[in-house]
């Protein structure tokens, strides 16, 4: 990629890797060069709407240190992908082995579970669905799910707690009748929202995984799907490390379809498709 792009918007090399080590610096997400197509075009929509002509002048806007425009560069630049029970062999363990094995083990009764990279929501209800339906409504278990990402706009949409009836497509009807309610409102006709059981188990925060985490007790499962894959080897070694550090002895790690610790940290053992258990 040496010569400048003919498009809309000029864009450079030097524009792209000032972008790419900016978003590295930020988020420890690694740009390669055939990202260059997906940045130049989410990148341009930040510029249609701000009515930026040149690229070089929106560089300039991330440089004075404008917060606003960070978060929304960010955004732009992260991807979002889930949907209900995705990778469903995933919670049909978390069902039937993970949870019943953790709650042997906890006479206090305190369950915790971190959606690291919870997109727009899709992945903590259908945990909060599985806590429910596995631990029972009797309110005698202490349960939370902590749903984190990157992106504050999909974390707003997870808070929301309100889908498109696309989105449902491939839950059972049994599980609508439990856990959706009918869109309450003009804005929201046609549409589905979470039942408030589930929107009291579940809190969504922004996090930037690279920097400090406010939670300072122990998690028992953390789903960290699809999230790593934009990170390099070290970066991983960091974060695995990381959650091993704050999960219980006995917890539990799920990973992406494409994601593997092999080769990356030894504080977790393989015990399923993409299912880790901590070492020790």
């Amino acid at each position: 990629m040496t010569s400048v792009y003919e498009r809309e918007f000029e864009f450079s090399r030097k524009d792209f890797e000032f972008i790419r080590d900016l978003v590295g610096e930020r988020t420890g997400i690694v740009l390669s060069d055939h990202k260059v197509d997906l940045v130049y075009g989410r990148l341009s929509r930040r510029l249609r709407t701000l009515k930026i002509q040149k690229f070089s002048d929106y560089l300039d806007l991330l440089q004075s240190g404008n917060d606003e425009e960070l978060v929304e560069f960010t955004n732009a630049l992260t991807t979002n992908l889930t949907s209900f029970f995705r990778e469903s062999h995933h919670f049909d363990f978390l069902r039937g082995t993970a949870l019943p094995t953790i709650m042997r083990n906890r006479p206090n009764k305190r369950l915790r579970i971190w959606s690291a990279g919870c997109s727009t929501g899709e992945e903590p209800y259908t945990i909060a669905m599985t806590m429910k339906e596995t631990v029972g409504l009797t309110g005698a278990w202490d349960t939370k799910v902590l749903a984190t990402d990157l992106d504050s706009n999909v974390v707003a949409t997870g808070r929301n707690a309100t889908y498109s009836l696309e989105k449902v497509n491939g839950v059972s009807d049994a599980r609508l009748k439990k856990w959706f309610r009918k869109g309450r409102g003009d804005d929201n006709s046609g549409k589905v929202q979470m039942a408030q059981e589930l929107r009291d188990l579940i809190s969504f925060k922004q996090l930037n995984l690279m920097n400090e985490w406010p939670m300072k007790g122990k998690m028992d499962v953390i789903f960290c799907r699809n999230v790593v894959i934009y990170f390099n080897k070290d970066t991983q070694r960091i974060l695995f490390d990381r959650y091993a550090d704050i999960l219980a002895d006995d917890g539990y790690l799920f990973v992406g379809h494409s994601e593997t610790l092999a080769k990356v940290t030894d504080r977790f053992k393989l015990i399923g498709k993409t299912i880790y258990k901590k070492v020790g």
